[in-house]
């Protein structure tokens, strides 16, 4: 299986949507799961145009973080590659799912960048936010802490504080909108990347974490995918 799944990895996720792959080329997260499983190719610019079988929060969740993430991190989401296809659930799985993105997103990456602005109160808030109420209360106390803060920096010309302070406040902005957009959740790693070590694996986590609820995908060889994206590289027939 190791060696299956080896194979799998030489398939290069890129950012954005793309042509159909030739030898050289790639997709993002999303057009390498539809490959994977056997299904038609298409280009995916949004979870919109993923097939009905993919979960739509984690199929937007996905995309998100491959365009957001550096060359050198998006490898993290090949893990996941056989993994969207047959994961779509009932309107309360994929509800729970959106929920589960959002709150994490705020207790382990909003809450830690909150400490890194210099608000550790608040930070200890995002990590003890346990329900949609309370995390979406502490993200709107960050976004405007952070917006105070930004711009009393600004006119000290404390350019490093004000920048922490301006992430803070969008990331914390893009949290709010996560209750309800699950692809803003992974707006919430994007913005606070540069100012976290290791917010790209934080996220990979959380991704990891909402597909272990409700449906998950179907069973998928591993030799057998490999073959499909090497057929859509033109590498073998198909």
């Amino acid at each position: 299986m190791a060696d299956g799944f080896g194979h799998i990895l030489n398939w290069r996720l890129l950012a954005g949507s793309h042509p159909f792959p030739g030898p050289d080329g790639g997709t993002c997260i999303n057009e390498a799961a539809v490959v994977a499983a056997g299904l038609p190719y298409r280009a995916i610019r949004s979870s919109a145009d993923c097939p009905p079988c993919f979960s739509h929060p984690l199929a937007a969740y996905a995309l998100g973080l491959n365009d957001a993430m550096p060359d050198a991190e998006r490898h993290r989401l090949m893990v996941f590659v056989l993994r969207l296809s047959g994961s779509a659930d009932r309107p309360e799985i994929e509800a729970a799912r959106t929920r589960h993105l959002a709150v994490a997103g705020i207790r382990r990456i909003l809450g830690p960048l909150c400490g890194v602005a210099g608000l550790p109160e608040l930070a200890e808030r995002c990590a003890a936010a346990e329900t949609g109420d309370a995390a979406l209360a502490a993200a709107r106390s960050a976004a405007w802490h952070g917006g105070l803060r930004a711009e009393d920096a600004s006119h000290r010309r404390h350019w490093l504080a004000g920048a922490r302070a301006a992430a803070l406040a969008r990331t914390a902005t893009a949290a709010i909108r996560a209750s309800a957009d699950p692809r803003c959740a992974a707006e919430i790693a994007e913005g606070a990347a540069p100012f976290l070590p290791g917010t790209w694996a934080t996220a990979c986590t959380i991704l990891e974490e909402a597909l272990a609820i409700g449906r998950q995908a179907m069973d998928i060889d591993l030799l057998l995918a490999g073959r499909r994206l090497d057929a859509a590289r033109g590498l073998q027939p198909a």
